[in-house]
């Protein structure tokens, strides 16, 4: 089954964004945290513990009341609009929950477990029917903006993986000086992207320094006279001052050359050589720009794209306008 097109969206629960499994009423068997880890869950036939069999991914013990049930609390890394989950019962046969639900809650702060049990939530997905040993898709319709969600499972059970893409939606109070304003965390995001055959471009725009090849955007190998891209929207129109291009761990598949341009092909970075496991740096002369395309030629891998600058005054006065945290755009 090829996936749904929400997927394409980020992942705004997985560890990489510094997403957080906050609690679990239940994981007796298996940690609630598996479920937010990059990368796919994984099996061992052999691997047993006191508890019994050990999993990768959340398993709760076997309800034995007529009522209840079980549900997982999650902190998104970065607040935003949510266009769809993935509930992953990989291994899980005779042990997974045969039914989901899915709500989402806006909150200011850093609440607790406790407060967040008193918060108000929001069907995003009503109680629905799963599958085990296999991603179950659920698209979403609501535009409003979250902050946290919460995973219910029918009525126990266990969920390898549980992935919640959309849009970024940061508090902009926190988008004042000089920010990356291509960053996944602040709201930047890709629209557009010629070839993601390897890995999704993006990676490119995560928090941190890459630790290893895959952590960044690799394509498929051109052949023919073109190049690669990828355009991102940027967190709010801003004047770029400075640009990072990092092939780090891309060593016999960087690109040779990469460039930068704008809105209205307002040209950032030049057409410019790029070297293997190296961090470019570039000065930008004060280009307004509200999106950024990247083109890598003819093709190959980047590690992080970081687009350093100010977001323009009155766009983020009207940012700072808006009172409600879920109306935020």
């Amino acid at each position: 089954m090829k996936a749904p097109s929400f997927t394409e969206y980020p992942d705004l629960a997985s560890r990489l964004l510094a997403g957080s499994v906050v609690f679990a009423n239940d994981e007796l068997f298996a940690e609630r945290e598996n479920l937010i880890k990059p990368g796919p869950s994984v099996f061992s036939k052999e691997a047993f513990g006191h508890k019994g069999k050990v999993y990768d991914g959340w398993e709760t013990r076997r309800r034995r009341d007529e009522s209840g049930n079980d549900f997982a609390i999650i902190r998104l890394g970065v607040p935003g609009v949510l266009h769809g989950v993935v509930i992953d019962t990989s291994w899980f046969t005779g042990n997974y929950p045969p039914y989901a639900s899915v709500e989402g809650a806006s909150i200011e702060g850093y609440p607790s477990p406790e407060e967040l049990e008193r918060a108000e939530w929001t069907t995003l997905v009503a109680k629905s029917a799963i599958s085990g040993d296999s991603e179950n898709f659920f698209e979403i319709a609501d535009e409003g903006r979250y902050t946290h969600v919460r995973l219910s499972i029918y009525p126990d059970g266990g969920v390898a993986r549980f992935r919640v893409h959309g849009t970024p939606r940061p508090d902009p109070r926190l988008l004042t000086g000089t920010v990356d304003l291509a960053a996944l965390e602040n709201g930047g995001h890709v629209i557009d992207c010629s070839n993601a055959f390897y890995s999704s471009p993006n990676n490119m725009l995560l928090p941190g320094r890459a630790r290893i090849m895959g952590d960044g955007w690799e394509n498929a190998r051109r052949r023919d006279a073109g190049n690669e891209h990828v355009t991102i929207r940027l967190a709010a129109k801003g004047r770029v001052r400075r640009v990072e291009i990092d092939t780090s761990y891309f060593v016999g598949n960087a690109p040779g050359w990469a460039s930068l341009t704008g809105d209205d092909d307002v040209v950032l970075v030049p057409r410019t050589r790029l070297q293997p496991d190296t961090r470019h740096f570039f000065v930008v002369e004060s280009a307004l720009v509200s999106q950024v395309r990247l083109d890598v030629i003819p093709d190959g891998g980047l590690a992080r794209l970081r687009v350093h600058g100010e977001i323009e005054p009155d766009v983020l006065d009207r940012l700072l306008s808006l009172n409600a945290p879920r109306d935020f755009l």
